[in-house]
């Protein structure tokens, strides 16, 4: 996440923190994280060491879905004017089987962990 990005963001997430902050540093770590599963689509066990245990990050990514904290910074994104955090890539979107004419039952794919690192 980059920093304007996170400026953007930050006054949304529980905790009172400033740049400075460890408090803040350590929350911006913990939101890369989650951003990583959700981009990489691994399991939480994957989840690189550099933020952290995968138990404590799953928990506290829990916390937060409970609590709303998710829904209300994906409304302020949605709500943005500029709209550059919407991005769509078409290696994440898949055409339902029948768009593309396939005849017959659809085979499913069992993806490994991406190794990204």
């Amino acid at each position: 996440m980059s920093t304007p990005q996170w400026r953007f963001v930050a006054p949304l997430l529980p905790g009172k923190f400033s740049d400075a902050d460890d408090g803040a540093e350590d929350t911006r770590l913990f939101v890369n994280g989650c951003l990583w599963i959700l981009r990489s689509g691994a399991y939480w066990h994957h989840l690189p060491e550099r933020y952290g245990q995968w138990q404590t990050v799953y928990r506290r990514f829990n916390r937060w879905c409970h609590a709303g904290v998710w829904k209300t910074v994906f409304e302020r994104l949605v709500a943005d004017q500029d709209n550059l955090y919407l991005e769509f890539d078409s290696a994440i979107l898949q055409a339902h089987y029948q768009a593309a004419n396939a005849t017959g039952r659809r085979r499913v794919r069992r993806w490994g962990v991406p190794n990204m690192f």
